[in-house]
This record gives C-alpha cells, structure tokens and sequence, in this order.
C-alpha cells in the first residue's frame, strides 16, 4: 500500500471506469456491480456515500458507506446505524491493503459525523469477506439483514 491511496466521489469523468470495475468471478455473488451500488446511491443520496478508492492515478476498488440506516424500520428498538454498505477490490488488486484502507476510511468518516459503531453485512460462504472483517475487529451481532450476518465494530478505542 502506497501513500498515494485516496478515496475520491464519483464524477462523470471516471463513473464508466467504475462501471467497469469487476472483483474476482468467485467473489460476483457477494457483492452487487459497482453500476447497482451508484443506482441505489442514486435514489437514497441522503444516506448512500460512494467513493472510489485510487492507487495513484489507478482505480483499485469501490467502497460505499451508509448513514443513520434503519435495518428494521418497524422495530422501534432499532438504532440508527452506519457503516459499511459496499465494497470491491479489483480482481488483480486483491491482497495489498486497499480494502484496509476503505473500511478505515468509512470508519474516519462514520467518527467525523459524530456515530461510534461502525456496522457491515456480509454474505457467508467460501471465498467470501467474512475473515476480512473479522481481522479488522468487527465482531457478529448474531442478527440478519436479508440473507446476510451483521458485524459490528466499536469505533470508540479505535
């Protein structure tokens, strides 16, 4: 991982780029196409923060964060969260702390507007990004969202 690594919105100069931006074959079923992440970004852009993650002047990856989320609108006893909503490396990118360096970067940004847990879904199975956010300290609530386990991450000694 290089000093060069910056996240930077999405602009109709590099949205094609995106587009094209494609993860492992046996990772497609664990996270959505970056163009489905900028379409749901596109109709909630009160809460959706997408963001491009680049090595220098290379695109490596996506990462998009969620604000005062609601898992469950119809409990009551359902906190606001924030968190991880998106992530994808590029296939040949994998393995060089870009992933890191997005989930911090959406932890820094969850910080800055005042939240102190960061949450993150994931689908289980083999070759998917359960181990990842585990080794960065997120640990399984024990709930769903949809066909996914929820993690959580305490942000206040972080």
């Amino acid at each position: 991982m290089t000093a060069s690594l910056r996240l930077e919105k999405v602009t109709p100069d590099n949205v094609l780029a995106a587009c094209r931006l494609a993860v492992r074959p046996d990772q497609e079923h664990f996270v959505a196409p970056v163009a489905r992440s900028l379409a749901e970004a596109y109709v909630q852009p009160d809460i959706a923060w997408p963001r491009l993650i680049f090595d220098g002047e290379q695109l490596v990856g996506f990462v998009m964060a969620f604000f005062e989320v609601r898992f469950n609108p119809d409990d009551p006893n359902d906190r606001p969260r924030s968190g991880l909503w998106r992530l994808a490396i590029a296939a040949g990118e994998q393995g060089r702390g870009y992933g890191r360096f997005a989930v911090k970067s959406v932890c820094e940004e969850i910080r800055r507007r005042g939240q102190m847990r960061a949450t993150v879904t994931w689908k289980p199975g083999e070759n998917g990004p359960e181990q990842f956010y585990l080794r960065l300290g997120f640990l399984p609530t024990g709930e769903k969202s949809e066909d996914e386990l929820v993690g959580e991450l305490d942000l206040t000694g972080a």
